[in-house]
């Protein structure tokens, strides 16, 4: 039987190690008051390490979990980001943004169409916020 918490905590460490190392090794990083290219995904990648490592110590102590891989979810996942990246490419951002969090909702265990709304309507203002404050170019409309 494979341990869930195990596993989650091993791929969290094996995430921060795949991003981390590349931007270590080919971005230089500066320093905080002048940050590099690389000091970001660095700072994150070391983040995501400590609680990697964090998660597989306390797997350790918890009750072991069966690991359960459910296909369908994934695909339903995998299924409202590529919806999300066709409807952003030929309609808009906020129609793609609506569209993956309604169709990624199937994939839990109660639908809300209400709390769907809500999640959407903070996406949206987050890629807003994106947009006007960080001057990112997003097809919002």
């Amino acid at each position: 039987m494979i341990d869930k918490n195990l596993a989650r905590g091993i791929f969290v460490l094996l995430l921060a190690i795949l991003f981390g190392v590349p931007a270590v090794l080919h971005y230089p990083i500066g320093n905080f008051a002048r940050g590099g290219p690389g000091l970001f995904p660095t700072m994150v990648s070391c983040i995501l390490g400590v609680i990697g490592i964090a998660m597989i110590v306390r797997s350790r102590f918890t009750k072991p979990e069966r690991l359960e891989i459910n296909l369908k979810n994934i695909g339903i996942i995998v299924g409202s980001l590529v919806v999300f990246a066709v409807v952003s490419e030929h309609v808009n951002m906020i129609a793609g943004i609506v569209l993956m969090v309604f169709i990624a909702a199937l994939a839990g265990t109660n639908y809300s169409w209400w709390r769907n709304v809500k999640v959407a309507v903070v996406l949206v203002l987050f890629a807003f916020g994106f947009q006007r404050l960080l001057g990112l170019n997003l097809p919002l409309y």
